[in-house]
């Protein structure tokens, strides 16, 4: 069973996926400061409006469809974060990828063989005294 274990734990892929983990928990704190700075600004440009405060009071109780509206922004900027991230290691990757040149493939044996077959049959053709010159006597 330890074995199988360690098999799987140290496959490429669980351990790739360990670090993506690792790393998104990191990228995570540097997205939720670029939220709360954008929304910020977002409050500055409404006139101080608190989306997270905003509710209804209906019939006694109160309806806070503000943190609704701060969640879906928080969505919205989040995900227009990891659009950029994944587009610019997109375009690293590409880069580093430079196409091989094109090399002409060698012809097949078929190719060859045939080659051969019609330059012996040019020389049948031909006659023998093309192939071999005449020994003078």
């Amino acid at each position: 069973m330890w074995k199988e274990f360690k098999e799987f734990a140290f496959r490429g892929n669980v351990m790739d996926m360990a670090i993506g983990v690792i790393i998104g928990s990191a990228f995570s704190g540097i997205v939720n400061a670029l939220v709360n700075m954008l929304t910020s600004v977002i409050s500055i440009a409404t006139n101080g409006i608190q989306f997270a405060e905003m509710s209804l009071s209906l019939a006694g109780t109160a309806i806070v469809y503000g943190e609704f509206i701060q969640a879906v922004l928080n969505f919205f900027i989040i995900a227009a974060c990891v659009f950029a991230m994944v587009k610019a290691m997109n375009r690293l990757h590409h880069k580093k990828e430079t196409p091989a040149p094109d090399v002409p493939s060698a012809p097949s044996a078929e190719t060859l063989l045939a080659e051969i077959r019609d330059l012996l049959k040019e020389q049948a053709v031909s006659g023998p005294s093309a192939a071999a010159p005449e020994k003078e006597v």
